[in-house]
């Protein structure tokens, strides 16, 4: 039986409760928390690449993460380009009101979720476009995750 009476709705739950599940297994326990953290490291990598880009990791996205994904988007008023410190100030910045979160783990946490439920090949069009460091951090964050439980 359906949860919610639409079968569109009840899917995207599903799916981002198994993402929000990645990110509490690496984060901790408290889904408003990884809720949080994916609505900021998504929309950080939104801000960061070019809008094309953009709208083609916001069609990967389940249609709940895609709603937080494009809240406040502004593609005309495109931020400056920054590199991974850059990106890590502006994480942290933005998860400033919530439990302390280190913005690195957090990031680590989000980029291995998109890893897992992401091709593959649109993972690395996204990485393409990114700074060399940020790049590279992404990269040995999938590297170095440790499996998740099946």
């Amino acid at each position: 039986m359906s949860a919610t009476g639409l079968d569109v709705f009840d899917k995207t739950l599903h799916t981002t409760n198994l993402w929000l599940d990645d990110i509490m297994a690496r984060l901790g326990p408290d889904r408003r928390v990884a809720w949080k953290v994916l609505s900021v490291v998504l929309r950080t990598v939104r801000d960061r690449v070019p809008v094309e880009v953009a709208a083609h990791l916001g069609a990967e996205l389940p249609l709940l993460v895609r709603g937080a994904y494009y809240d406040q988007f502004a593609p005309a008023k495109r931020a400056p380009k920054y590199d991974l410190d850059g990106f890590v100030e502006r994480v942290a910045a933005q998860l400033s009101d919530t439990r302390p979160v280190d913005p690195v783990l957090a990031m680590q946490a989000v980029f291995v979720t998109l890893g897992r439920h992401i091709e593959h090949g649109q993972v690395a069009k996204l990485q393409e476009v990114l700074p060399h460091d940020l790049r590279e951090f992404w990269q040995a964050a999938e590297l170095a995750a440790e499996p998740l439980p099946a």
